[in-house]
């Protein structure tokens, strides 16, 4: 094993087991021996997540000399500490939760060691698709190490300069950690040493209680961790429907999960058996001990080290600034993903790096404004948005009706004992065209993919209500929700006119 690689494995991949060497051999194979570069290439991508894959593999496909350069493991963070093993470890976290429920005795220690090799497998099974290998056999050059630009149109990559047409910058983010006194003395986990657990922390303290805090507060509490989970905010997934955030506050208390929000951190100390939190709440200073402590509380963009001022790229602390179009200062280089966009997800990095390969190779006018991008926290239940909250309304002067119902009203619900959690949806006033939704539900994530597909082929929610639906399902929910807009239609003008209608046709007999 090479010493690139027995960094990368005491890092980012541990233990190393079975699963483990074969992630690495696809991400970042010990033997891999760098193209020579040969002329210009008309696509350069730095960074092999979500976003640099989709770009490079679209150019390439369309015909284009692609590189493709990646310092660390190819698929980002979706694949190695994202996506991929978050949700593999809450698939295993619910199962041990059912088990309790239904009154299975389970050792959690060797629950937790088989979950997590669990977690490795699949994680090891998917790494394929983002191999190094695969991509160099959909034609493009792969180029493992550190990229840097030495110019407005050269790159050089262990030694190599690799000159181009275009250039697009996908290098990511990376978990960062709040300015707490003590913190950086404290070794603390974040999401991309998480799952190189073996064995389960019995007190597990988390920072932060955005979507990656409270999945995985769920998570290790189901697990038989006992867990505290710790916000500055007044709430858990503070950007959410405040209704929503209410029924995922009682599930997690239900469960056992400790909430702390509106505190204020003051220290932390403490080493790898035992660290110690002490906040202030109300007033009061409060301590909480731990065996792991884990920092999810926020991204900074991977820009340094890029030689970005010599490309004549402009960033701040917020990432790559870049236009409607993608388009970075350099107008040779684009730049798409969580070192460009606001929305930190796998979904955006994707249809943004679309986006780049039309405007960068064709020359076209494709805006990332006009993305329409529905999100999802992978709790129980799933908390699923798209499109604006009432609060935005507001703040756009745009009037709005607001349409719900509870899942105790869903048939299939009832039967499922999922009863918690309802579905809302925005239309603007004078029409029933859909503006936002909010879905709170087991499934919600799924669900929340057939209101996003009426936004954006402009179906209105009363056309919703002629769509047939397979009875009993829960998404028969979005139908119902179209009855209830319709009914609102009808008017008392209306109901009256109906009504001398039907009083017409009994006198005449029909």
């Amino acid at each position: 094993m090479s010493e690139s690689q027995r960094k990368l494995t005491g890092e980012l991949v541990s233990p190393l087991d079975v699963h483990n060497v074969t992630l690495l051999r696809n991400v970042h194979p010990d033997d891999w021996k760098n193209p020579d570069p040969t002329g210009v290439y008309d696509m350069v991508v730095l960074g092999a997540g979500t976003a640099g894959l989709v770009t490079a593999a679209g150019a390439a496909g369309l015909g284009a000399k692609v590189a493709l350069v990646e310092r660390k493991l190819m698929g980002g963070d979706c694949l190695n500490y994202g996506c991929v093993p978050s949700k593999a470890l809450l698939h295993s976290a619910k199962e041990a939760h059912l088990r309790k429920l239904y009154g299975n005795s389970t050792d959690t220690k060797e629950f937790f060691r088989k979950a997590m090799e669990s977690l490795r497998r699949k994680r090891a099974d998917i790494s394929s698709h983002d191999s190094a290998r695969r991509f160099t056999d959909l034609g493009m050059d792969v180029f493992l190490g550190d990229a840097r630009f030495t110019g407005t149109n050269t790159v050089e990559v262990g030694g190599k300069i690799l000159p181009f047409r275009k250039a697009c910058i996908a290098t990511g983010a990376r978990a960062s950690a709040p300015p707490i006194p003590g913190l950086k003395d404290v070794p603390f986990l974040t999401n991309e040493n998480l799952f190189n657990l073996t064995e389960l922390p019995e007190r597990l303290t988390i920072i932060g209680a955005g979507p990656i805090g409270v999945e995985m507060a769920q998570a290790f509490q189901r697990l038989g961790s006992q867990v505290t989970l710790i916000d500055a905010g007044p709430n858990i997934l503070g950007r959410e429907d405040s209704k929503a955030v209410a029924i995922l506050e009682k599930r997690l208390g239900d469960e056992g999960v400790t909430i702390q929000v509106n505190v204020q951190i003051v220290s932390a100390s403490g080493d790898d058996r035992r660290q110690v939190l002490t906040f202030k709440q109300n007033g009061q200073e409060i301590t909480v001990e731990s065996d792991k402590l884990l920092v999810a509380a926020g991204r900074a963009p991977n820009v340094e080290g890029m030689g970005l001022e010599a490309a004549g790229v402009r960033f701040g602390r917020h990432g790559v600034e870049v236009d409607d179009k993608l388009r970075t200062t350099n107008s040779r280089i684009f730049a798409c993903g969580d070192v460009a966009s606001a929305y930190k997800f796998t979904h955006v990095a994707d249809f943004q790096a679309r986006i780049v390969i039309q405007n960068a190779l064709f020359f076209g006018r494709k805006k990332a404004s006009s993305l329409l991008v529905p999100w999802v926290t992978y709790t129980e239940p799933e908390v699923a948005h798209v499109g604006l909250y009432e609060r935005d309304s507001v703040e756009k002067g745009l009037e709005v009706q607001s349409f719900r119902l509870d899942f105790k009203d869903i048939d299939r619900s009832l039967l499922e004992e999922e009863t918690d959690g309802f579905a809302e949806v925005l239309v603007q006033k004078g029409s029933d065209k859909i503006v936002g939704a909010t879905i709170v539900h087991n499934r919600a994530g799924d669900m929340i993919s057939e209101l996003t597909v009426a936004m954006a082929g402009g179906i209105g929610l009363g056309s919703m209500a002629n769509v047939i639906h397979p009875y009993p399902t829960q998404v028969e929910i979005i139908r119902k929700l179209g009855d209830q807009y319709n009914r609102g239609r009808l008017t008392t003008g209306a109901k009256k006119l109906l009504g001398l209608v039907l009083k017409l046709g009994r006198l005449i007999g029909r």
